[in-house]
């Protein structure tokens, strides 16, 4: 990391502690957002979806070449897409139907694909295996060709995993602790076959280890817990103890020239399906969060799936905002819209555009913030004390414009990487790569700034920000 990295002070000190199977690490820095709207947990009755669609802008960075038409024919696992750059990786349907309408933007680039689904599944054969028995090649070649390559990250970028690289190792964070975050013993609900299946074809990908992340304050669930052939941690601490980038960053930082794998729990399932049937079966467990949803219940689905179904008689009067994952990093959706590729959670809040008398001035209890001017600060120290939780019913007002970037010390006491977030990101603003490489941008991805961002009083886009310093060192890099 050069001279400026040796500078460095930890912003974080770990505490680490011997366990039964794993060590435990202490995460400091961060803070829990407790919101109003956690999913009950259960099931609904199950639904079949009518429609799915497979987006390529899911994907960053990836160039897709349409190999489908409108009216076609498909079955679950047959290719929709190629990526230019990487052939071998395909996007693939996750139900069988007829290509129902590709969307197209500006330039004709594609949207979405969509699929209008048969009522039951007709799946392509890539044939069952076990994959020990497998050699990496051809663990390889039935992951790209069943459209499941496209589950794995690869960092630095955050981009899908190149097929021509070998990762140092495979990350999984079997937790979630972003506000209103699933119950991960629900999602993987009675997969514990599959999971170990995936995890062993996980393995002969790596010349790593394959990490497993745990929650050391909730037990893991019977899934996680029985699984063999992984190196599990546990973690402690506020959000963001529960992503990935953070448990990469304790266990085995990314320096230039490395290479990690992250995905996560559900779509190891998925793949240990493909492994144990030799189909590409892409049911999902989802959670259905968010203050303005009024049945908040856990739903089985298909990677993809329109949400309509989900809002219909469900959801408040009043404009509400529709987010495809959670509060902090999913994405914006109509209700005519789909699930997007890699989330697992369906939120709902109110859009906070009604004017607010004096704004900011009045110290009201239910406004969240990390500032000790506001109630809320004492009150989340108090529960320390009383072990009562208080959840804030929050809307997506920002209270307040960008303005100048003013160093505050805010980000500092959210983010615990061995990192300074706030001269990153000048660096990448000034588009000044030395400088980047040395401030340690190979080891972040926007998500690990996504609390910066709620914390920020200059209110920059800081995770924006953040994807455009890590596109410009791809171009340059490589």
């Amino acid at each position: 990391m050069g001279e400026l990295k040796k500078l460095q002070f930890s912003p974080i000190k770990l505490q680490i502690e011997n366990s039964y199977m794993s060590e435990v690490i202490k995460i400091k820095r961060g803070v829990d957002i407790k919101l109003v709207g956690d999913a009950d947990k259960e099931f609904a009755p199950a639904v079949a979806p009518e429609t799915v669609a497979i987006k390529p802008d899911d994907f960053h960075g990836a160039r897709f070449k349409l190999v489908v038409k409108e009216g076609e024919e498909v079955k679950a696992g047959s290719t929709l897409l190629f990526n230019k750059d990487d052939e071998a990786v395909k996007l693939t349907s996750p139900v069988s139907g007829e290509v129902a309408q590709i969307v197209r933007g500006a330039k004709r680039r594609i949207l979405e694909v969509r699929i209008l689904a048969d009522k039951k599944v007709a799946f392509e054969d890539f044939g069952a295996a076990d994959p020990i028995e497998l050699e990496r090649d051809g663990i390889v070649e039935k992951l790209t060709a069943s459209g499941c390559w496209g589950f794995f990250k690869q960092r630095p970028y955050n981009v899908v995993a190149e097929t021509s690289k070998t990762p140092k190792a495979i990350f999984i964070s079997g937790f979630d602790s972003s506000p209103l975050a699933p119950d991960m013993s629900l999602i993987l609900d009675g997969s514990e076959k599959e999971f170990q299946t995936g995890i062993d074809a996980l393995a002969k990908l790596t010349s790593g280890k394959v990490h497993l992340g745990l929650n050391a304050d909730v037990p893991a669930g019977r899934v996680l817990s029985s699984v063999k052939g992984v190196e599990i941690t546990k973690y402690s601490g506020p959000h963001p103890a529960g992503v990935v980038g953070v448990q990469i960053a304790q266990l085995d930082p990314i320096n230039k020239g490395e290479t990690v794998w992250t995905i996560t729990p559900e779509h190891v399932v998925i793949i240990g399906r493909l492994f144990l049937t030799g189909k590409f079966d892409a049911r999902i467990n989802i959670a259905l969060t968010g203050s303005e949803l009024t049945d908040r219940k856990y739903h089985s689905t298909v990677i993809g799936a329109a949400v309509k179904p989900f809002l219909n008689g469900n959801i408040s009067e009043g404009p509400n905002r529709i987010i495809s994952g959670n509060v902090l990093t999913g994405t914006k959706i109509s209700d005519e819209g789909y699930l997007g590729f890699y989330d697992r959670q369906l939120t709902v809040l109110r859009e906070g555009i009604e004017p607010e008398l004096f704004g900011w001035l009045i110290p009201k209890p239910d406004k969240f913030s990390i500032s000790r001017a506001l109630p809320s600060f004492f009150m989340r120290q108090a529960e320390k004390f009383t072990g009562q939780s208080v959840a804030y019913d929050l809307d997506t007002n920002s209270h307040g414009e960008k303005r100048a970037f003013v160093v505050s010390g805010q980000y500092e006491q959210v983010f615990p990487f061995d990192i300074f977030p706030v001269q990153l990101l000048k660096a990448i603003m000034t588009n000044d790569i030395e400088l980047m490489e040395n401030l340690g941008i190979y080891e972040v991805v926007e998500e690990d700034f996504a609390l910066c961002e709620v914390v920020c009083t200059s209110k920059i886009p800081v995770q924006e920000t953040v994807r455009r310093g890590l596109d410009l060192m791809k171009e340059e890099m490589g």
